[in-house]
């Protein structure tokens, strides 16, 4: 496996993971019919950054990182993952959020944050706990999931350097 930043050409092969993760319509607050062109400005132009995880040159996932708020909020940073579904189970999340903490360190972030996760998202809570992220904040039936209907939307956060 192999993370590496996406380039603009790469959006073909992120397309069909984004498009599959927000058409479910279970984990993203975007719309279940956001249009590959949208998806790509979503995606790839506002991010700082934006990488893949490509297995034998197959995309099989992409994260992206940005900073979450301006000014006096600038050193804390979002991040957004995607894994394909033929590919999940692998570990590939796992491996995602280790590298993205790695380059929020090296851009000079002090802390990461995830502004709305899904609390019936069991996979994912669970990992960014083990993982080290405290929930810090809960938004009551703020997520509005395809099958479950209103549901949680967590606020979760880890400080990343020592000091």
């Amino acid at each position: 496996m192999n993370i590496r930043e996406a380039l603009e050409s790469d959006w073909d092969a992120i397309w069909p993971i984004f498009h599959e993760v927000v058409k479910a319509g279970e984990t993203y607050a975007y719309d279940i019919s956001t249009s590959k062109e949208k998806g790509k400005q979503i995606w790839l132009e506002p991010p700082l950054k934006t990488f893949i995880l490509e297995e034998d040159g197959d995309v099989l996932a992409t994260y992206y990182l940005k900073t979450n708020q301006a000014g006096p909020g600038s050193h804390v940073c979002n991040c957004g993952y995607m894994v394909s579904g033929r590919a999940r189970g692998r570990g590939l999340a796992t491996a995602m959020c280790e590298h993205s903490q790695k380059i929020a360190k090296e851009l000079g972030y002090k802390a990461m944050q995830y502004n709305f996760v899904a609390s019936s998202n069991d996979g994912a809570v669970r990992l960014w706990n083990k993982l080290g992220f405290n929930t810090v904040g809960r938004l009551p039936r703020a997520f509005n999931h395809s099958s479950l209907g209103y549901v949680d939307a967590l606020v979760m956060y880890k400080w990343l350097t020592d000091d």
